[in-house]
């Protein structure tokens, strides 16, 4: 199986399709990359794609303490996957927990992105609840490791963002948490630990979020409530992106809604390439 490798010697299983401008995608906490099979099978028409699960989820290595699981290990994790592919620049496709990462990506290494897609982005950031989160997470790790992720995806399979999920596509919804309960434990466990309750708010970036250049498209659900204000703020703060509201749509974008995030992605991915899609023109701005 293929894998590249990182600076601390863990093993990252990816998959690959297609030729072209290359895109990678980036998983959230619940998935991994097998979850982006719709897209990796519709860009790939067009694009060479890449979709790969993040340390803590097999096939790649499961490293065994959370200290291993920051959020600078997991975008440097997305570089390593690039650099073992001899991939200069990519476009990035996030969701959730790959979306925090794609805009590290923007933040830390801008010469590698030729865009990023951060959709379902920003749950946790609010300041006010932010220690409340860090201990649910840590709650949440270990109930990974007391009773499993067979029966975590039992108890959250109803969390209220994967709801719209469950209505709309129940054998979708189904088959996504039979893919939960296959998770490895102790990686979701360290992951919830180290990268969930470890990562800084969006809200204490503004100024370095401000002077990112790279071409954004923010997706959100109207139903995915944690993610509404965090979509909100990147909106307002990335000079060069672009919102898009998903309606009656939870979480899980891709997957809930394929076609219709296909189709916006696509559109963006195209202005993008066709040099159309630009910073904000300040004259469309309200004074304040």
């Amino acid at each position: 199986m293929p894998h590249a490798v990182t600076r601390d010697k863990v093993r990252l299983y990816f998959e690959e399709a297609g030729s072209g401008t290359p895109i990678i995608f980036l998983h959230e906490f619940a998935a991994d990359y097998s979850n982006w099979e719709p897209q990796m099978r519709y860009f790939s028409r067009g694009h060479r794609c890449i979709a790969y699960s993040a340390r803590g989820y097999t096939p790649s290595d499961v490293p065994p303490t959370a200290d291993a699981y920051t959020y600078k290990h997991f975008y440097t994790d997305a570089l390593t996957v690039l650099d073992h592919l001899a991939i200069a620049k990519a476009h990035f496709v996030g969701l959730s927990m790959g979306s925090y990462s794609s805009l590290q990506i923007g933040l830390n290494a801008p010469q590698r992105a030729l865009s990023m897609t951060l959709a379902a982005v920003g749950s946790g950031s609010d300041l006010e609840n932010l220690e409340a989160f860090r201990k649910q997470c840590q709650a949440n790790a270990e109930q990974f490791e007391t009773i499993g992720s067979a029966e975590v995806a039992k108890v959250t399979r109803e969390a209220p963002s994967r709801i719209s999920f469950m209505l709309k596509d129940p054998r979708g919804h189904a088959d996504f948490y039979a893919a939960l309960a296959r998770h490895d434990a102790k990686g979701s466990a360290n992951t919830m630990r180290g990268f969930q309750g470890g990562r800084p708010s969006i809200y204490t970036m503004t100024d370095a979020i401000k002077k990112v250049s790279t071409p954004a498209l923010i997706i959100c659900g109207d139903e995915d409530e944690n993610c509404i204000g965090p979509s909100l703020f990147l909106k307002a703060h990335l000079p060069a992106s672009g919102l898009a509201m998903f309606p009656n749509a939870g979480h899980v974008l891709n997957l809930e809604e394929p076609a219709l995030f296909n189709e916006m992605v696509e559109r963006f991915i195209a202005l993008v390439e066709a040099s159309r899609w630009g910073m904000r023109d300040p004259r469309s701005m309200m004074p304040h």
